[in-house]
C-alpha cells in the first residue's frame, strides 16, 4: 500500500518535558528480554548447581554467594562492565525478578562477595562452567571434536594479587594474568581456564591441561575423534608426544628461531609441490637432533608481492616482484597437506571467541585486588558467553556440518547483537486479573524471536 508524504512526515519538533517517575513502582523495565534469560537459568538449574559451588563458605544472611555469581552473570550480559555500573539498572523489575530478588546488592557488597571467595568455590565454579559445556557436547554426540589452546593477556594499569610484569603487546609494562584457555571450535565455546600470572611462557602448564581436558571428553563421548590446534609457543617433543599417547590428531606451528636446520631444509629444496596460485609446499619425516621420535613435517611457502621502494614512473611498465612466506607445520594427520593448512588456519576462530568474550562480556577485566575475585569475574564472564552460546544451540536447528576449517556448527549472533534487538527492551509489568504480564511494543521480529526462545525452552 502506497502512503501519501503527508502521511509520513510530521510537523512535530517540540521537545517534550521530562519527568522521571519510580521506575519500580511503575513496574517498567528498560531489559524486558530478560525473560530468556530467566527460562534458561531455570532450565539449566542454574541457581541451585551454583549453590553447590559455595557449600564450604557462611554465606551473607542477605545475599548468599551464588546469587551474587548470578548478578554477575546477568550483569555482563547486559552489557556493564564495572562494578559501579550496577547503580544504572538497580530498580529495574526485571533484573530483580530474573535473579529472585527484591533489591539488588550495591557496588560495595559485590566488590566485598568478590574478595571473600575461597580457592575450593573458585575451583568448584571452574567445574560448574565446564560442566555445562561438556553437557552441551555429550547432548550433540560429535563424531569430531576440535580443541584450540591458547593464551590471551588480561592487563591491569594496578596491582593486583597474582599479576605480573610479562609480554603485553598492547600495554606494555602493565600487570597482567596470562591464562591458557581451551575453546571449543563447534561450539564456540570457552570449555576451561588455567589461570597463570602474566610473567609465565605459553606452555606452562599445557601439558597437564590439556591431558585433563581430553580425560574429561573422552569420559562422556569415548568414541569421538578429539583433535587439537596450537601454535608454536606449545610445539615440545613432551606435548608431541602426549597427544599421540592420548590418540589425538593435532597441528602445530613450528617455531624457525629454535631450530636453524629447518632454514638449510628450505633453502636446499630445489622442487615445491604446487597448492594453488600462492601457495606451495613439500613435506618430509623429521626431528630435532635431541628428540626421539619423527614426526610429519609440512613446509609451506606463500608468495608476496614485495614493497616498491622509492619513486615511481607511472609511464613505464614496472615488473612486480615476488619473495616468499614460509611456515612450518607438524602433525600426525593422515589427510592431505592442503586440507592441513586448511584445519589449522581455523585456529583463528578462537581469537574471535577472545574478542566477542572480552568486548561483549567483559573478560578482560580485572575489579578487584584478590585473586580468587578476578578469578570468579574472569569464570562469570566466560559462563556469560558460554550461556549465551547454549541458549542459541538449544533454540535453533544445527545449520553447518564438519568443514576443513571446523567452523562452528551454528551462525551464532553476537551478544552485542542479541542485546540490542531483544534483551534492551522496554516493557512494563502488570497483573491483568491476577495473571503476571510483561507487556512489550508490538515489533513483529521481536515477538517471533522471543516466542521461539521460551517455546524450546519449556521443552527442555
Amino acid at each position: 500500500m502506497k502512503s501519501s508524504k503527508r502521511s509520513i512526515l510530521s510537523r512535530v519538533f517540540k521537545i517534550p518535558e521530562l519527568r522521571f517517575d519510580d521506575c519500580e513502582n511503575q513496574s517498567l523495565t528498560s531489559f524486558s528480554g530478560l525473560v530468556t534469560y530467566q527460562h534458561l537459568f531455570q532450565r539449566l538449574e542454574l541457581k541451585k548447581r551454583l549453590e553447590l559451588c559455595f557449600i564450604s563458605q557462611d554465606n551473607s544472611p542477605i545475599y548468599s554467594h551464588h546469587l551474587m555469581v548470578l548478578f554477575l552473570i546477568v550483569h555482563l550480559s547486559l552489557g556493564y562492565r564495572r562494578l559501579r555500573d550496577i547503580d544504572y539498572y538497580k530498580e529495574d523489575p526485571m533484573v530483580k525478578r530474573t535473579l529472585g530478588l527484591n533489591q539488588l546488592p550495591d557496588p560495595s557488597t559485590t566488590s566485598r562477595f568478590l574478595k571473600q571467595v575461597d580457592d575450593d568455590s573458585t575451583d568448584r565454579l571452574r567445574e560448574l562452567s565446564k560442566e555445562i559445556v561438556l553437557q552441551r557436547l555429550e547432548q550433540l554426540k560429535l563424531s569430531r571434536i576440535t580443541l584450540d589452546f591458547d593464551g590471551s593477556v588480561l592487563s591491569t594499569s594496578r596491582h593486583a594479587q597474582g599479576t605480573a610484569v610479562g609480554f603485553n603487546k598492547k600495554k606494555k609494562g602493565h600487570r597482567s594474568y596470562y591464562p591458557l584457555f581451551c575453546t571449543v571450535a563447534q561450539t564456540g565455546q570457552f570449555l576451561d581456564i588455567f589461570h597463570r600470572p602474566g610473567n609465565v611462557h605459553d606452555s606452562n602448564g599445557a601439558i597437564d591441561f590439556a591431558g585433563v581436558m581430553v580425560d574429561n571428553i573422552r569420559e562422556i563421548l569415548p568414541q569421538a575423534k578429539l583433535e587439537a590446534r596450537m601454535d608454536s609457543a606449545f610445539f615440545s617433543e613432551e606435548q608431541l608426544d602426549e597427544w599421540n599417547d592420548h590418540s589425538v590428531e593435532f597441528t602445530a606451528s613450528v617455531p624457525f628461531a629454535r631450530f636453524p636446520a629447518l632454514k638449510k631444509i628450505i633453502e636446499s629444496r630445489k622442487w615445491w609441490k604446487r597448492m594453488d596460485n600462492d601457495l606451495s609446499y613439500f613435506e618430509q619425516s623429521w626431528r630435532p637432533d635431541t628428540w626421539n621420535s619423527d614426526f610429519r613435517f609440512i613446509f609451506i611457502r606463500r608468495k608476496r608481492k614485495q614493497q616498491q621502494k622509492g619513486p615511481l614512473q607511472l609511464d613505464l611498465f614496472a615488473p612486480l616482484s615476488y619473495e616468499f612466506e614460509y611456515k612450518v607445520i607438524v602433525t600426525n594427520k593422515k589427510i592431505g597437506a592442503k586440507a592441513i593448512l586448511k584445519f589449522h588456519n581455523g585456529r583463528g576462530s578462537q581469537e574471535a571467541i577472545f574478542a566477542e568474550a572480552k568486548s561483549n562480556t567483559q573478560l578482560e577485566y580485572i575489579p578487584v585486588k584478590k585473586l580468587n575475585g578476578n578469578k570468579v569475574y574472569c569464570l562469570s564472564a566466560m559462563l556469560a558467553h558460554n550461556l549465551h552460546r547454549e541458549m542459541q544451540m538449544h533454540t535453533y536447528v544445527q545449520e553447518y556440518g564438519t568443514t576443513a576449517k571446523r567452523r562452528p556448527l551454528w551462525a551464532f549472533q553476537s551478544l552485542a547483537t542479541f542485546r540490542k534487538n531483544i534483551l534492551q527492551r522496554a516493557g512494563r509489568l502488570i497483573r491483568p486479573k491476577g495473571k503476571l504480564t510483561l507487556v512489550l511494543g508490538a515489533n513483529k521480529l521481536v515477538q517471533n524471536e522471543i516466542a521461539e526462545i521460551l517455546r524450546t525452552g519449556k521443552t527442555a
